[in-house]
């Protein structure tokens, strides 16, 4: 089910050596970005006009294609996940040639870590292009972990645990705030704690807290070290603590975060069932009860049963393959306690094939609003996420 797809998915991929656009690359164009004179509101107003214009505009304006270092981290892990299936050592050759290029392109902090090919204005803060991100980092090293399962070559183990460092040293800390002591909060190695996006920033999203997390509790598997360990611990636990009556989590602390989308829930969601795995916490009850009720509320809040994804807890629009590719890997991973799940990940599937593929050019559209489909070929959103998405479904549905 799904190979043809699959197979002419690969072929756009790698049409250009593993290079494509991106829906935030418009501070990549020298004329755009002279345009914003440095100012916040100006770089969210370009980003966000070329990401949702209706036509792509960036061949005009000197946007190239280019690597973007998540999409190779993704793309590795599918190729691995395709070797695993077909004992093609071709996946292998390509995987490999993925990794040598992320070694490279470290972006040099305490330990192998790596950040976007653009520069990234949020909200919140702004990140120059190659700056790290615990998202990205985290991603890239199951990469390596990943490779190393199959392959046993501890340099993969170290790139891994390596990006450990960088995760406990280079990231900024904010502690939860419970107890005070003379109007003060007490730092001590037992109160829990949230993980920064980036060295640059100190917001608290949960996703990428939890990322973090993950990576440190699967590198503990192997290397034993109990701060790992503990560090996974006590970052849980702030994400837990600030779990909706509802079982959803807003994307993180500050007021402008305060929202509920579905594919970073699905990222959130799938971090805790791997922490639960990873560290052997299926018989703790409470952490499994509030995993399952996060679980409930994001298949009934962002999925219709027909396979239509919602973006936000509240609306629709825009439909976004990210959503409907991170449902994949989430249904998937929650099989053992969901009888429908994958099927629910088959019909995710089936509708994306069906509304949002172009089966003539070989890649998935971005996004449909409610007035247009915007079909621009980004190759990290959606078409890297839905190939490991349908490699998964491939492989393990």
């Amino acid at each position: 089910m799904f190979k043809s797809v699959l197979d002419k998915l690969e072929c756009f991929i790698e049409r250009d050596d593993w290079s494509g656009w991106d829906p935030y690359d418009a501070l990549n164009s020298r004329f755009l970005k002279f345009l914003t004179f440095n100012r916040r509101w100006l770089r969210i107003a370009v980003i966000q006009s070329m990401k949702r214009a209706p036509i792509n505009l960036r061949p005009l304006l000197g946007i190239p294609k280019s690597r973007n270092p998540k999409t190779m981290g993704l793309l590795a892990r599918a190729y691995l996940m395709r070797y695993k299936q077909t004992q093609n050592p071709e996946y292998i050759i390509k995987a490999r040639n993925i990794l040598d290029w992320l070694i490279a392109n470290s972006a040099g902090y305490s330990g192998y870590a790596w950040g976007y090919n653009f520069d990234w204005q949020s909200l919140v803060f702004y990140l120059p292009q190659g700056i790290p991100t615990v998202v990205n980092t985290a991603f890239i090293a199951n990469a390596f972990l990943d490779a190393y399962g199959i392959l046993k070559e501890k340099s993969y183990l170290d790139v891994a645990r390596s990006s450990c460092d960088f995760i406990l040293k280079d990231l900024n800390r904010t502690y939860l705030q419970s107890e005070l002591v003379n109007d003060q909060l007490p730092v001590t190695n037992d109160q829990s704690f949230c993980f920064s996006y980036s060295p640059l920033d100190k917001t608290c999203a949960h996703n990428a807290n939890l990322l973090a997390a993950e990576l440190l509790a699967r590198v503990y598997i192997f290397m034993k070290e109990e701060e790992l360990k503990r560090c996974c611990n006590k970052v849980v636990e702030f994400t837990l603590m600030n779990q909706c009556p509802d079982g959803s989590w807003h994307y993180g602390m500050d007021e402008s975060q305060r929202f509920i989308d579905s594919f970073h829930t699905g990222f959130l969601l799938l971090s805790l069932y791997n922490i639960m795995k990873y560290l052997d916490y299926a018989d703790d009850n409470e952490f499994k009860l509030m995993l399952l009720k996060g679980y409930t509320y994001y298949r009934k809040a962002f999925f219709e049963d027909n396979g239509l994804p919602h973006y936000f807890q509240s609306r629709i629009y825009p439909i976004d393959l990210h959503c409907t590719a991170q449902g994949i890997i989430t249904f998937l991973k929650f099989r053992q306690y969901d009888t429908e799940a994958i099927t629910h990940a088959q019909k995710l599937a089936q509708w994306a094939i069906e509304n949002m593929w172009d089966d003539k050019e070989g890649y998935f559209y971005f996004q449909k609003t409610k007035h247009f489909m915007n079909k621009t070929p980004y190759l990290r959103w959606p078409n890297a996420w839905m190939y490991y998405a349908l490699s998964m479904l491939r492989a393990e549905g």
